[in-house]
């Protein structure tokens, strides 16, 4: 199953066969979009490759995965980024024998920036084990429903606490919350656009051989600790709008139950519980 790695933003896979270290959302390039608007904030991607290298030498994983979103700019790449990724990978390369990376909607045109060797594989997702994971802002693959928990990127979780006198502080928590694997199934057969017939379960048995276990979906906390996010203990959000990806907009999942964790392990308590801390 999957590991969470206090008190970093990252997870640890265990199979028989091998051992995957997990992080997602690195948005190598992010300082160039603020250098733009006239903030300028020195790169950080040493100290990323520097925490994320720390993580290989001590667990020694045979390969890494990334949820998506290696770099900031969404379409093209910055010059920044021409320079930053190819070197990230470069030192990467020496720590583990394989690196995949599952495409998210920031990685447009990656695969220039990547050097030989690299994977990368498809926004629907991949499984490791008996784990499914992909990055979040498209609906998975129906595939991944065999596995009993569901991993996601996307979001950049955090919450936000408030104090008496009106200061306010966010921290990046991980969030676990209960999916019904039927009706994401259900979901995703007609997004793909198969028939179901008689029954979900028969049907997915029909068209990918499997049966729908899945109950729990993660959402990984974004690896690049800088990055922002909307705080999702907002008290009043306006609609469904408001929550970042299909999955989590539909009603397969128990969002307002989820369970909130601090990357120390703390257990903050439920979604609902939390709205009235922002």
């Amino acid at each position: 199953m999957i590991t969470p790695l206090i008190p970093y933003p990252a997870a640890l896979i265990k199979t028989r066969k091998t051992t995957t270290l997990v992080i997602a959302d690195l948005h190598i390039g992010w300082e160039i979009a603020l250098s733009q608007k006239g903030i300028h904030v020195p790169t950080q991607t040493p100290k990323l490759l520097q925490k994320l290298k720390h993580l290989m030498f001590t667990y020694k994983p045979e390969k890494l995965l990334i949820l998506g979103d290696v770099k900031h700019t969404i379409a093209t790449a910055q010059t920044g980024e021409w320079h930053d990724i190819p070197n990230f990978f470069d030192e990467l390369k020496k720590q583990t024998k394989e690196i995949c990376v599952i495409r998210g909607n920031h990685d447009g045109n990656l695969e220039p920036l990547l050097p030989e060797n690299i994977k990368i594989l498809p926004a629907t997702g991949s499984i490791v084990g008996e784990v499914g994971l992909f990055h979040g802002h498209r609906w998975p693959s129906p595939a991944l429903l065999k596995c009993k928990t569901l991993v996601m990127a996307h979001v950049h979780p955090i919450v936000a606490f408030r104090d008496p006198a009106g200061f306010r502080i966010t921290r990046q928590v991980w969030v676990k919350m209960e999916c019904n694997g039927t009706k994401l199934a259900e979901t995703l057969l007609r997004k793909n656009r198969i028939k179901i017939e008689k029954s979900v379960e028969g049907t997915l048995r029909k068209h990918y051989k499997i049966k729908p276990e899945t109950s729990q979906l993660f959402i990984m906390p974004s690896f690049n600790e800088f990055l922002g996010g909307r705080p999702l203990n907002k008290r009043k959000p306006s609609g469904t709008a408001r929550v970042v990806g299909p999955v989590l907009r539909s009603k397969a999942v128990n969002m307002e139950n989820a369970e909130i964790y601090l990357l120390d392990g703390t257990f903050l308590g439920t979604l609902n519980q939390l709205r009235t801390l922002s």
